[in-house]
């Protein structure tokens, strides 16, 4: 069985992929609103595959039907609950193009805003993708604990791919609050390595005092993914008049999942 060493390792590097997101950042230019759009579907799609493919299925293998559907209950309320408790920043994206991006009110708008503010909004946006990564960590975590080294490589690889399109969904409104290039990479990688090392590492040792958990957790993990994907990531794509562009971009992340996870099974 995987060490607590190899886990931390595994998860890391999985937790590491949401820095690849803020990359884009350093070329904003480039950047446009239908990319953007394009990439919460993909990261959408991702979710929506990983939590059928890489959590349900393999949890209803491993428990019962009743035992997965309870936990994605409870992963699913528990992210609606979490939301309702810290109303984090639903940031409203400009665009960085001059052709209806952002104009110079937009900038001096954002160079009003002091320190102060400019913290509450990275801890706000920072709180968002806590409440999303920790849940995957800790079905990575229960995966090695309970013996299952493959699902929960399966499970690494498909979060370091739905990482990167969250990491870019993210780090766009954190560049916005006017934070300098090189903080908005630190962010948002941490906000990707630290909740997913931590609840990777608490779901392994829980495992010690309670065996059995991967159905239950897969479950929650599923149910958590989901609730963002219908909650934010979905809403979040469409009524910008780019909402093909992010239903192609799902499919092409719900395709990609499948074949990785039949690829890395094999």
């Amino acid at each position: 069985m995987t060490d607590i060493g190899g886990v931390v390792t595994v998860s890391g590097v999985a937790g590491v992929a949401t820095g690849l997101g803020a990359l884009p950042v350093f070329v904003r230019a480039r950047v446009t609103h239908r990319v953007y759009d394009a990439a919460l579907g993909l990261a959408a799609g991702l979710m929506v595959a990983a939590s059928v493919f890489g959590l349900i299925i393999p949890g209803m293998e491993e428990g019962t039907l009743s035992a997965v559907m309870t936990g994605l209950l409870l992963g699913g309320g528990g992210l609606l609950a979490g939301n309702y408790a810290i109303p984090h920043l639903h940031a409203q994206y400009r665009e960085w193009l001059p052709e209806g991006g952002a104009t110079g009110d937009d900038a001096a708008d954002a160079a009003a805003d002091d320190r102060e503010v400019t913290l509450r909004k990275a801890l706000l946006i920072g709180g968002a993708i806590t409440l999303h990564n920790a849940p995957e960590g800790l079905a990575i975590g229960v995966a090695f604990a309970s013996g299952l080294e493959e699902v929960a490589l399966v499970l690494a690889v498909v979060i370091g791919l739905q990482n990167v399109p969250d990491g870019f969904a993210f780090a766009v409104p954190m560049a916005d609050t006017g934070m300098s290039n090189l903080r908005v990479l630190w962010y948002t990688t941490l906000s990707g390595v630290v909740p997913q090392v931590v609840a990777s590492v608490f779901g392994f040792l829980l495992v010690g005092f309670a065996s059995g958990l991967f159905p239950v957790a897969s479950g929650f993990a599923a149910g958590a993914m989901l609730a963002v994907v219908f909650r934010e990531l979905i809403p979040s794509s469409h009524g910008h008049g780019h909402a093909d562009a992010a239903t192609g971009a799902f499919l092409v992340g719900f395709v990609l999942l499948v074949v990785v996870d039949a690829v890395v099974v094999v």
